[in-house]
């Protein structure tokens, strides 16, 4: 298959040094894709990249058939591409359902808002519970909700997500992961950018790992788990 997301040889720069060197990924329509690396390895580098925030100094990023390395980012967002970012980033002193709509701004059709509304809160029913409150006076386990509720309101073909288990207490990892498990199974494309090893592979259909700005493995879950590519790149 041609990719859904694809990502060919690209260099990204700060000033004048390179941070990504010859990075090449797929992603493929209706998986789960990740990106595994340790702190420093280039991840965030790369989402910025895929967004136009930090765009590549070579190479090509080719999304659903289009070339897209120079678009500005809200044309990038605007072609189908959510990103949940690290750290959830919910705005405190909005409402859940303020935030939720905040991710719709681009949809004119107030009917379309609504059931995507509707269809959030049948996602997450603690939500509707709570559509009121404040984002701010979230627990962490639910603001990570909001984020990613407000990641599905623009409908997109690629929610790409960075780092969803960082500052979560295990068991809240644990079912943000299903989470994004069951968001996969309703034919949503995602691009999981992490760096929880286990938890991350157990999900995925595929994926990369990257080490100083290069992809130094790639493959099935199965493929990964006992690489030694990925031990270096996590333990040096």
């Amino acid at each position: 298959m041609a990719g859904l997301l694809r990502i060919e040889s690209v260099f990204t720069a700060y000033d004048r040094a390179d941070v990504l060197h010859g990075v090449s990924l797929t992603v493929e329509p209706g998986s789960i894709t990740c990106l595994l690396g340790a702190n420093g390895s280039g991840k965030t580098t790369l989402v910025r990249s895929i967004l136009g925030l930090t765009p590549p100094r070579a190479g090509r990023i080719i999304f659903d058939g289009r070339e897209i390395t120079a678009l500005p980012t809200h044309k990038i967002i605007a072609a189908g591409i959510a990103c949940i970012p690290e750290g959830r980033k919910v705005f405190p002193k909005l409402t859940v359902e303020e935030n939720l709509r905040v991710g719709a701004y681009g949809e004119r059709s107030k009917a379309a808002v609504a059931a995507r509304m509707d269809e959030i809160m049948r996602i997450f029913p603690r939500l509707a519970e709570r559509r009121a409150q404040l984002a701010g006076t979230m627990s962490g386990g639910e603001q990570a909700m909001v984020s990613i509720g407000r990641g599905l309101m623009c409908a997109p073909k690629l929610l790409l997500i960075d780092e969803p288990s960082l500052g979560l207490s295990p068991l809240l990892v644990k079912e943000n992961f299903n989470i994004i498990r069951h968001i996969n199974a309703r034919g949503i494309t995602i691009l999981l950018v992490e760096q929880n090893v286990h938890q991350t592979l157990a999900i995925s259909h595929q994926g990369y790992v990257l080490s100083k700005g290069k992809v130094v493995a790639a493959g099935s879950p199965d493929e990964l788990k006992d690489r030694a590519e990925v031990r270096e790149a996590y333990f040096g």
